[in-house]
């Protein structure tokens, strides 16, 4: 009956667990599922840190290297900067665990968050400048303090 609840509802899987664990109905449990979606959640939240770090390291990045840029283009990358940094630290404060994940989660972020910013930056109009693609460093030009500094800017 677990097997095939899990299936079909997964939500009302999920109640039936939360039920069965409060009243601790312990031999009733879907544990094969049960471990299954314990899993995917620690995966979910390294999922989400690495995404909010490619984001925030593309628009670290695109400060750095087209600095010349209009302030007017500028203002959307530093809120962006300003958005995803606040999710990585809100990813960090209720998932304090991740903390030791978080040089890893940075070094596989960072190729992606690269290649985010050579495809942006070769959007740019108006006489705009385009970067080298050799000029968007291979390894993360970015210390973990900095990353997660609120004032720094790239």
């Amino acid at each position: 009956m677990s097997n095939k609840l899990y299936d079909r509802d997964l939500q009302l899987w999920i109640e039936k667990t939360i039920q069965q664990l409060q009243n601790r109905e312990f031999g009733s449990l879907d544990i094969e599922h049960l471990i299954e979606e314990l899993v995917d959640l620690g995966k979910s939240e390294k999922n989400a840190l690495k995404s909010n770090l490619k984001i925030l390291l593309a628009q670290l990045l695109k400060l750095k290297i087209q600095n010349d840029v209009p302030n007017t283009m500028k203002t959307s990358w530093y809120s962006s900067v300003v958005e995803h940094r606040q999710r990585v630290l809100d990813n960090l404060e209720d998932t304090p665990s991740l903390k030791s994940f978080l040089t890893e989660a940075v070094d596989k972020a960072y190729p992606d968050g690269r290649k985010l910013a050579i495809k942006e930056g070769k959007l740019a109009k108006f006489g705009i400048r385009l970067p080298q693609e050799s000029e968007y460093p291979m390894s993360c030009p970015f210390s973990i303090e900095q990353i997660l500094d609120e004032d720094f800017y790239g």
